[in-house]
């Protein structure tokens, strides 16, 4: 069962004598690949913390927001007007009903 890589693992599979088998996705495809790798990168990131995964999350939401048309400076600034209008995570607050 293959899987969505990141573009150099390729070449550092070649680098490590193997012959990796890969192919170029339609978009339909990647589009399907990248929500499949967002659950991938996001479960990694619950069951280690670290920043490193947290980094690999934000890649993919990078790829699939450029894979829908969008641009990253679009993105960030719905992010901040939705900040400004509704408030950010900063203060901890739970909502118990």
């Amino acid at each position: 069962m293959g899987k969505l890589v990141r573009d150099k693992i390729p070449q550092i599979i070649k680098d490590d004598g193997k012959r990796p088998i890969i192919r170029t996705l339609s978009i339909e495809e990647y589009l399907k690949e990248l929500d499949i790798k967002l659950n991938e990168e996001v479960a990694e990131y619950q069951a280690d913390k670290s920043i490193e995964e947290m980094a690999d999350v934000l890649e993919v939401l990078n790829a699939i927001c450029v894979a829908r048309g969008y641009s990253l400076e679009e993105l960030e600034k719905i992010r901040k007007e939705k900040c400004e209008a509704r408030g950010a995570f900063k203060d901890r607050i739970y909502w118990e009903g």
